[in-house]
């Protein structure tokens, strides 16, 4: 003998049936959450935070998914017409209880995502009592890097101590440039005239790769800098041969012609660079030559004014003018002797 339409055991089966499919949808998403590498493996207390948030969130949505697709599945093949039946279907009417739930539960899950958001976010941003602070400036298309001391050392690369927290104050020379390290999770933006902030706690000794991740010019997708997380004793050492002259960034052209971005938009061989952004720097000589300028004179003015001359085939303003403000005179006249081979 059949059960009704609407009995308990009709009311069960349907139950037991919409639980398999919402078991076995939410398996199959969970598979591709945890089996898919999402994110870069974390190198920061910060990133780790963020990846609570998103498996947080990621836990909720399946779940969430599973039962609305558990519902969808049944309902297609439990109620689904046949191919000849042209018959209108039967009134349905609300369910107030039913209604309460799916508005209730929804703003439930939201708001602890909220509140969860809201204290990684404030964690996040809290650099303790007595973080390392280094000055960053951002400009197209290179990041520079100026380091705390009682002489400040400079470097194009940024080189952080392990389980140390690091306070990052972020300014840019032209236009607006983002910070963002992948393995470190915390953005910034850096725009012209604001100082912004960004903390870090490397967790994980290593090399990473910082990237700017706002479109800011042709050679925004050159326009990154190498990261060192190292242990306390190395980054000290590294501190004291930067002061020493180490880096040479002041007076060794090659390492000026690095940390000012130079290679991720011009082409020259010396430096092993084959950027097509802007004119290869190869032949500067002879441009110089047809010009009728002594070919310092010729590379000087390129640097500081670099619409004064340009060459066929390029737009004008696509060089940056900050140059001759972001330089020193040392390191201008490195990279001048660099270029024109005179080193």
């Amino acid at each position: 003998m059949r059960a009704r339409v609407g009995s308990p055991a009709v009311r069960r089966g349907s139950i037991v049936r919409i639980t398999v499919y919402g078991v076995v949808v939410g398996i199959l998403a969970s598979l591709v959450a945890v089996l898919i590498p999402w994110l870069p493996t974390s190198a920061s207390e910060e990133m780790d935070r963020i990846e609570f948030t998103f498996w947080f969130t990621t836990v909720i949505c399946i779940g969430v998914f599973s039962i609305v697709a558990a519902v969808i599945v049944y309902s297609v093949l439990k109620f689904r017409a046949h191919p000849d039946d042209d018959r209108d279907g039967p009134p349905i009417h609300g369910h107030t209880a039913l209604e309460i739930y799916w508005t209730a539960i929804p703003a439930v899950l939201v708001t602890a995502i909220s509140v969860v958001s809201a204290i990684v976010l404030a964690k996040n941003d809290d650099a303790g009592p007595n973080p390392l602070r280094i000055a960053v400036t951002a400009q197209q298309f290179a990041w520079s890097f100026e380091y705390p001391g009682e002489d400040p050392v400079r470097s194009g690369s940024l080189v952080l101590p392990v389980r140390q927290s690091v306070k990052l104050t972020l300014r840019s020379l032209d236009v607006i440039h983002s910070f963002w390290i992948p393995e470190m999770g915390q953005k910034s933006d850096a725009v012209p005239g604001v100082e912004t902030t960004l903390v870090l706690t490397p967790t994980r000794v290593g090399s990473y790769t910082l990237m700017c991740t706002e479109l800011c010019g042709l050679g925004h997708a050159t326009m990154r800098a190498r990261v060192q997380v190292v242990e306390r004793k190395d980054y000290n050492a590294f501190l004291q041969r930067e002061a020493a002259g180490g880096g040479q960034d002041e007076n060794d052209g090659e390492a000026v012609f690095a940390s000012a971005g130079c290679g991720g938009c011009h082409a020259f061989e010396p430096a092993g660079t084959d950027a097509e952004v802007g004119p290869s720097l190869d032949d500067v000589a002879a441009r110089a030559e047809a010009t009728g300028v002594a070919a310092d004179d010729f590379i000087r003015q390129s640097i500081v004014d670099p619409d004064a001359v340009v060459a066929q085939g390029y737009q004008p303003g696509v060089m940056p003018k900050t140059y001759e403000s972001s330089l020193s005179d040392e390191q201008l006249d490195a990279l001048v002797q660099y270029l024109g081979g005179n080193e």
